[in-house]
């Protein structure tokens, strides 16, 4: 039997227009202190986006997903050394278009494939 381990995630998501409070779901960050793992997952449906806010820059929403891929990796901006750092730092509540919802756990034995999981049942 594989070893379980506890994990963290928050689902990403898109708030083209924070003053109506509306959004869509577009990525998840997980994380695994004891599996080593930090990552995120994400898909952009345009197409979603665009009746929530025909006026959303998606490339700017795409390069704000990839600097969330960045900081998982601690690459960029904030340079933070550890794993849990760098995790606290991206489930920290902030108002730009990119926003994490709450933290929310489980246990897996697997934390690559519980983040597609997560990232199929909440986004896609």
């Amino acid at each position: 039997m594989s070893k379980l381990l506890g994990y963290q995630y928050v689902v990403l998501r898109c708030v083209a227009r924070p003053e109506r409070e509306e959004f869509v779901n577009v990525g998840v960050v997980l994380y695994s202190q004891r599996g080593e793992f930090l990552d995120v997952a994400f898909e952009v449906d345009e197409t979603r986006l665009r009746a929530l806010s025909p006026a959303l820059d998606v490339p700017a929403l795409q390069r704000s997903l990839e600097a969330v891929r960045a900081a998982c990796r601690g690459e960029g901006r904030p340079h933070l050394s550890s794993l849990g750092q760098r995790f606290g730092w991206l489930s920290a509540p902030r108002s730009t278009v990119v926003q994490p919802g709450p933290v929310h756990g489980g246990v897996t034995s697997d934390p690559g494939a519980e983040l597609r999981r997560l990232l199929a049942s909440f986004v896609g």
